[in-house]
C-alpha cells in the first residue's frame, strides 16, 4: 500500500472508534453492503456503536423486516426514542440482545420453541415454509403454531399475534451466520475506508472504471472526503487509479481508463518510466514510448485526457500538431532503424531528432470545449465539473441526487414525482409518428446521470432552455420498468445560480477581501490549490481588474468549495475580466 503499511485485515480490532464514527455519519459509500442511500440513511439512525450492530443493519435492511418497519423500530429502541417491550415476558430471554425484536432467522426458531413448543427440527421446517412462501404450508404451520402456543399456556392470541409478525419478517430474513460474515466485511472495508482513505478509494474506483455513473458517485465520495481525483498523468498515473506520489490527498487517474488507450500502451508507457526515469516533456514521449503501441489516435486522446498537463503544454496545442509530431519521430525511428542519418546526426544516436522544431501551440481549448474532450476520453469530469461550487444552490432545486434515486428505485419499484438538478449533457431532438416533437435529455449530476424524455408541449415551453451544457431542475415521474429506470419530465426550471467553475475566477476587493487579512487568507487559500486556472482582483470603486502571478493559479474543481465559504458573494464566474488587466504578483 501507498502509505507504506499493509495491515493484517483479518486480524483488525472490531471496536475501532474511527470506524463507527464514519458508520454514524452514514459515510459508507465504497462498502460492501452498506452503501446505499436508504442503508445510509438507517445507519445515521441507529448509529452503531458495536460490531452486532453493524450484523443487525444487514439483517434489518431486507424486504421482511423492512416491511414491518422493523428496522426503524430497532433504530429508536436502540437509541432510547422508544421503550423496549416484549409481547410477552417470557420473550425477554430469547430478544433481550435484540431489544425485544425478530432480527434474524434464529430468533423466530426461538420464539417457535419458547412458545409454540416446537422442537428445533420443526422451527427450521417453520423456517424453510414461511421463506419459500407456499401459502398451504404457511397456513399448516399457522394452526401448528397456534395451537402450540395454547397448548404452551399462552393463549391462541398471543400465537396469532407472533404469527403474524413470523410470516412477513420471515421474507428474505436472514440467519445469523450469513449476518455477521456480511458484517465483517463490512466492518473490514470501513476498516481499510478510514484508515488508508486513498489506498481503498483507490481500489474502489478501479473496480467501478467501466461504469461511469458508479465511477461518478465515488468521484463525489473523494471529493466529499477532501481527496482530490487528478486526471491522468504519463508522469504518474499507473495502470489504474492510485494514490499520488507527489501530492497529499491526491489520487491519480488510471491511463487505462482513458478512450481508445490500450494496455499494450499503458504496460509501455509505465515500464519505460520505471526503467529510465520519468519524460522530461512530449517530445522525449515520443522518443522512448515505442512505435509499435505509439499512434495519432492515442497521442490525441491522451492529450484531451490531460495526461500531459504534467509537461506543462496546452491540451489544444498538442492537437494541433500531433499528426506531425508523431510521422515525424516514427519516420526518424524508421531510418535509424535501416541505418539511415542525416547529415548532422549520428548513426548511433537513436535521440538525434529532438522534435522541438515542431513547436507546440499555446493556444488551449475553452472551458466549455476542454471539460467536453475530457468527459469524452475519461467517461466524465474530472479536473472540474460545471457543477463544482454550486452545489448547496441545487440542493433547493433538487430532492434526490441521481444516484440515490436510482437505489431507491431499485429498492422499492413504485412510481415517484421528485426533483433532479444537473447539466444538460446531451439533447436529442425527436418527432414523433403523429408529428409532436420531443427531446430525450441526458442529465449529470455530481454522482450519476440519467435519460429523460420531455414530451410535447412541455418540450415546445421549456425548449429555450433545454440546450446542452445548461444546468436545469427536473420535475420528473420516475419508476424502476425492466430493471431499469424511466424518467419523464413533468416540468423544467433553469435555476439562477453563481458558479466559479469557468475559465478565470475572479474575486471583487471588496468586503472582507478588501483587508490584508482577507488577501493573506486568500493568498493561503490559492496556495493550497494549485492547478491552470487564472486568478483575477477587481478593484470595483477603479474598475481595474488585476491578474494574479502564475504562482496562484489554481484547481478550481479543489478550490471552489473554500472559496465560495470563505468569500462568497466576491466571487464570480467569468470568461473575461472586467476592466483592464493589469499584472500583480
Amino acid at each position: 500500500m501507498n502509505s507504506g503499511t499493509r495491515p493484517d485485515i483479518d486480524h483488525v480490532e472490531l471496536d475501532d472508534p474511527g470506524v463507527y464514527s464514519m458508520l454514524q455519519r452514514g459515510a459508507s459509500m465504497g462498502l460492501f453492503q452498506l452503501e446505499s442511500p436508504n442503508m445510509r440513511d438507517l445507519m445515521r439512525r441507529l448509529a452503531p456503536t458495536s460490531f452486532e450492530d453493524i450484523a443487525a443493519l444487514v439483517a434489518l435492511y431486507r424486504p421482511g423486516p423492512m416491511g414491518e418497519k422493523t428496522h426503524h423500530e430497532y433504530a429508536d429502541r436502540k437509541n432510547g426514542r422508544k421503550k423496549v417491550v416484549y409481547d410477552h415476558v417470557d420473550l425477554e430471554d430469547v430478544l433481550g440482545e435484540t431489544y425485544g425484536l425478530m432480527v434474524y432467522q434464529e430468533d423466530m426458531m426461538r420464539v417457535a420453541t419458547k412458545i409454540a413448543g416446537y422442537s428445533m427440527t420443526e422451527a427450521d421446517n417453520l423456517r424453510k415454509a414461511t421463506g419459500k412462501k407456499i401459502r398451504e404450508m404457511i397456513q399448516a404451520e399457522r394452526e401448528r403454531f397456534v395451537s402450540g402456543a395454547d397448548n404452551m399456556g399462552y393463549g391462541r392470541d398471543l400465537g396469532t399475534l407472533l404469527f403474524d409478525k413470523i410470516e412477513p419478517f420471515a421474507d428474505y430474513a436472514f440467519n445469523k451466520s450469513h449476518a455477521y460474515g456480511y458484517a465483517l466485511l463490512a466492518y473490514q472495508n470501513g476498516y481499510l475506508k478510514f484508515h488508508y482513505p486513498l489506498e481503498y478509494m483507490s481500489a474502489v474506483l478501479t473496480s467501478s472504471k467501466d461504469d461511469k455513473d458508479k465511477l461518478a458517485s465515488y468521484l463525489s465520495e473523494c471529493r466529499s472526503m477532501g481527496i482530490s481525483v487528478r486526471v491522468p498523468d504519463v508522469n504518474e498515473s499507473l495502470v489504474d487509479f492510485a494514490p499520488s506520489i507527489t501530492r497529499e490527498r491526491t489520487i491519480n487517474f488510471g491511463l487505462s481508463a482513458v478512450r481508445n488507450v490500450g494496455s499494450a500502451l499503458v504496460d509501455r508507457i509505465v515500464a519505460e518510466r520505471r526503467d529510465n526515469g520519468n519524460f522530461a516533456d512530449v517530445y522525449d514521449f515520443v522518443r522512448r514510448v515505442d512505435p509499435l503501441v505509439l499512434n495519432k489516435r492515442t497521442m490525441e486522446s491522451l492529450a484531451k485526457g490531460g495526461a500531459f498537463d504534467s509537461l506543462g503544454i496546452s491540451r489544444q496545442g498538442l492537437t494541433l500538431v500531433v499528426d506531425e509530431l508523431v510521422d515525424r519521430t516514427l519516420e526518424r525511428r524508421k531510418d535509424i532503424t535501416h541505418g539511415i542519418s542525416t547529415l548532422f546526426a549520428t548513426l548511433d544516436d537513436a535521440g538525434d531528432w529532438s522534435g522541438t522544431d515542431i513547436p507546440i501551440p499555446t493556444k488551449e481549448f475553452n472551458k466549455e470545449d476542454r471539460l467536453n474532450f475530457e468527459r469524452e476520453m475519461l467517461g466524465l469530469y474530472v479536473s472540474d465539473h460545471p457543477l463544482l461550487g454550486v452545489e448547496k444552490t441545487l440542493d433547493l432545486y433538487s430532492d434526490f441526487s441521481i444516484n440515490d434515486l436510482r437505489a431507491s428505485l431499485e429498492l422499492d419499484g413504485s412510481q415517484v414525482v421528485t426533483r433532479i438538478a444537473g447539466v444538460l449533457t446531451s439533447v436529442v431532438v425527436k418527432t414523433s409518428r403523429s408529428g409532436s416533437v420531443f427531446a430525450q435529455v441526458t442529465i449529470e449530476d455530481l454522482t450519476s446521470s440519467a435519460n429523460v424524455m420531455v414530451f410535447g408541449k412541455l418540450y415546445t415551453e421549456k425548449s429555450s432552455i433545454l440546450f446542452k451544457d445548461n444546468i436545469v431542475s427536473l420535475k420528473v415521474r420516475a419508476e424502476n420498468r425492466d430493471d431499469s429506470p424511466r424518467m419523464t419530465a413533468l416540468d423544467v426550471v433553469a435555476p439562477k445560480i453563481k458558479t466559479i467553475a469557468n475559465d478565470i475566477v475572479q474575486l471583487n476587493l471588496d468586503g472582507p477581501l478588501a483587508r490584508p487579512e482577507g488577501i493573506a487568507q486568500l493568498k493561503e487559500i490559492l496556495k493550497k490549490y494549485p492547478g491552470t486556472t487564472e486568478v483575477f482582483l477587481h478593484m470595483p470603486h477603479s474598475s481595474q481588474t488585476y491578474r494574479i502571478g502564475a504562482e496562484f493559479k489554481i484547481n478550481v474543481a479543489d478550490a471552489a468549495g473554500e472559496l465560495l465559504t470563505t468569500f462568497g458573494g466576491n466571487v464570480f464566474r467569468s470568461t473575461i475580466p472586467s476592466g483592464g488587466v493589469s499584472e500583480q504578483s
